[in-house]
């Protein structure tokens, strides 16, 4: 009996489920290899079957009704003789009861082995295949990888090598290393069903049991039947293009103008005036009269001239009908400001959704509402409520929550990180997500995506956009709101061990999204990949001046998944004719507190060419500015044979240098197209993570502290690796 009829059957007999015996039929037809078993209908020929098997054997409860045997105690292991079996078949059926539909009876088959293999469907992201340590302890030991279907030969390795049980994928306590082809058969199996056959809605094999031998087997399988999980989309995909030219207004309306410091009405403009936009400006407001030496119109309409972008602060019950005069004035884009939507409840998402049919209708696009604003340093718009004026640059930032994406702005002005446009997303009633991700493709400025996450309208589409942008740029994502949901309903182990936050994480993985665990992580990383060239591996060379913080690099890394590689002899021999005898003469290298440029260049760029470094971390050589500050300082205090101009002459002198090393080291990045990251020594108000070089490619970057430098590293180490198997 194939897959078709065995489901057709069930279907027709209204089962939500198949026995186990049918679902091992679905899963040889897919090439996942099972059991063999015999199905046995009359207790009284389950020894002679028995015999012929041979023992040992197992025996258990055959029934659709049956979907968790070895909780109700339906599954018997290890079973030696007839009088043992006989015993067994009686207290099955007892147990059982009227759900019993018959026996089945499988060799016992010898493994300490068990991995879980599993299919099921999320309501924003579809089919999605599970992997991991099976058994008993799958649920307590959480150990699973997910991955969305369909997947491909090389995903499922990857995904079979990413469980934390990594030693029971090799040779074991004398027993084979399981039979790797086997395993991706079984994912490739689950995969294809899920792309198959859409009346089955999950599917839970386990164990999957490897034997001593090393063959893989499926020894319990359930297939659960129903409607798969489905989101309703609402939302209209917007054309990509659209986005771009609502960043790029030449005249802005501001409807709900204000003249009372710290409304929004006053923030928006006030922030777009002083940051130097160069467009129209009009302010609007019914009451007219002048702020801040500006005419204020009563309505758009008596705006004379075209207006491209209307931004919009007014109370949500007045916004509806402001449509219509903007439909009137041709006013195709809208910066919704105002709360009061759905943020607030069922009310509220009412009056928002009959908002947005209505733009629609009118041909308007609105960005928002209860958003926090947009800018666009390229055009020196500074559409935000905080006021804060990050320089133009090739960074994306899209936060779904506009205070931390503000925040995030004052970093990257602080820090002389570039951006290329920011928007707050707000309640992504017309623009989501997935329609920014779509906008940042087709734009050439952007080169790196910056995103904070707290939800996805669309998750299918999030994933097919993020995966196609990150073949050219990096996106590099924080999620919030990283919270298990709706696992308690799940029929099986797959179904209970998925979690909202587990199948994004899988989503993004597979997408190449690089995800930041803190906000922070959001700006260091975007520094480092719109900075620096790639690391082609993962082998890094360190440069420090004292021992701690090279073992304490060396520590990060290896925890990071980087590799502090060890010093050929001719590389040692090299360095030995720049330091003195009591270098370390090894990796890391201690460059025992020399502040000679020419020799720390000449190191750098000797490791960058040796073939086995991928990647430098220098630290300490730049930031000594606050220490020697301090000394001079103390210097001048107790000595008068000193003053305030020695001080300075000598700070500058040491910005000079430490200027100088930072130029001469992008310059050999460029030639050798390997990174290298900066450690500060210490930190002050003047210091910047990005350190523009003029007329350079790269960047020279440097973090406050050696954690931030490994991790941002690695980061891109694996965003490398991931953009590296996408060309194969």
């Amino acid at each position: 009996m194939n897959s078709a009829i065995i489901i057709e059957k069930a279907i027709k007999e209204g089962r939500t489920a198949l026995t186990e015996a049918e679902a091992k039929q679905v899963l040889k037809d897919y090439n996942i290899p099972v059991v063999k078993e015999t199905i046995i209908n009359n207790i009284n020929d389950i020894e002679d079957t028995a015999r012929e098997m041979g023992y040992p054997v197992v025996l258990k409860g055959l029934g659709s009704k049956l979907t968790h045997k070895t909780e109700k105690g339906l599954v018997k292991l290890n079973i030696k003789t007839p009088e043992d079996l006989q015993v067994a078949a009686v207290y099955i059926k007892d147990a059982a009861g009227a759900d019993l539909e018959g026996f089945l009876l499988q060799p016992m088959l010898e493994g300490k082995r068990e991995f879980v293999a599993g299919l099921f469907f999320d309501a924003q992201f579809g089919p999605v295949v599970m992997f991991g340590l099976g058994g008993v302890f799958t649920e307590a030991l959480g150990d699973v990888v997910f991955r969305l279907a369909p997947v491909d030969e090389k995903e499922i390795i990857e995904m079979i090598n990413e469980i934390h049980a990594q030693k029971l994928l090799h040779n074991f306590r004398g027993e084979k290393a399981p039979d790797m082809d086997a395993l991706v058969k079984v994912l490739m199996g689950l995969s294809d069903i899920a792309m198959n056959i859409p009346e089955i809605k999950e599917i839970d094999i386990n164990p999957l049991l490897v034997s001593v031998g090393g063959k893989v087997t499926a020894v319990d399988a359930l297939v659960v039947l129903g409607e798969r999980a489905h989101q309703k989309v609402t939302q209209v995909p917007v054309n990509p293009r659209d986005i771009g030219n609502l960043f790029y207004p030449k005249s802005i309306a501001f409807i709900g103008a204000s003249a009372e410091v710290s409304k929004w009405g006053q923030l928006m403009f006030s922030n777009v005036i002083v940051g130097n936009y160069a467009g129209k400006v009009y302010l609007v407001n019914p009451k007219g009269g002048a702020i801040a030496g500006e005419n204020v119109f009563k309505s758009v309409m008596e705006i004379p001239d075209p207006v491209d972008l209307a931004v919009i602060t007014i109370p949500a019950e007045k916004v509806l009908p402001i449509i219509d005069e903007l439909k009137q004035k041709a006013i195709k884009n809208v910066l919704l400001i105002s709360s009061g939507f759905a943020e607030i409840g069922p009310e509220g998402r009412t009056l928002e959704e009959e908002l947005i049919k209505k733009a629609r209708e009118a041909g308007i696009l609105i960005l928002g509402p209860n958003t926090m604003g947009i800018c666009n340093p390229h055009i020196s718009l500074y559409c935000t409520g905080t006021h804060v004026r990050p320089k133009a640059g090739n960074t994306v930032l899209v936060a779904q929550s506009g205070n931390l994406g503000t925040q995030l702005l004052a970093f990257a002005e602080k820090e002389g990180i570039g951006i290329r446009a920011f928007s707050g997303s707000g309640n992504e009633a017309m623009i989501t997500i997935e329609d920014y991700m779509e906008g940042f493709e087709v734009d050439d400025m952007t080169r790196t995506v910056v995103m904070y996450i707290e939800s996805i309208k669309n998750g299918r589409r999030f994933f097919n956009a993020a995966r196609r942008v990150g073949r050219k740029k990096p996106v590099i994502a924080l999620k919030g709101g990283r919270t298990q949901a709706g696992a308690s309903a799940a029929a099986s182990h797959t179904g209970a061990m998925a979690s909202n936050i587990k199948v994004f994480d899988a989503a993004c993985k597979q997408a190449g999204v690089v995800q930041a665990q803190q906000p922070m992580d959001l700006l260091d990383l975007s520094a480092a990949f719109s900075s620096l060239p790639l690391p082609k591996g993962n082998r890094v060379a360190i440069l420090t001046l004292g021992g701690g913080w090279g073992v304490v690099a060396s520590d990060l890394c290896t925890e990071n998944g980087l590799v502090v590689q060890s010093l050929s002899g001719s590389i040692i021999e090299k360095i030995n004719h720049w330091l003195p005898p009591f270098w370390s003469h090894a990796n890391p290298v201690d460059l025992v507190g020399g502040m000679n440029t020419d020799i720390h260049m000449a190191i750098t760029e000797e490791l960058l060419r040796w073939e086995e470094c991928d990647a430098i971390i220098h630290m300490g050589i730049i930031g000594r500015r606050m220490m020697i500050k301090s000394v001079m300082e103390s210097a001048i205090a107790i000595d008068k044979a000193y003053d305030q101009q020695f001080l300075e002459n000598s700070l500058n002198s040491l910005q000079v240098y430490e200027q100088g090393l930072v130029e001469q080291t992008v310059r050999v990045m460029e030639k050798y197209q390997k990174p290298v990251i900066g450690v500060y020594l210490l930190t002050d108000e003047k210091t910047r993570t990005v350190i523009e070089i003029e007329d350079q490619k790269y960047k020279g970057i440097a973090f406050p502290s050696p954690e931030r430098a490994v991790k941002s590293l690695a980061k891109m180490y694996q965003y490398s690796q991931w953009l590296k198997g996408t060309q194969v």
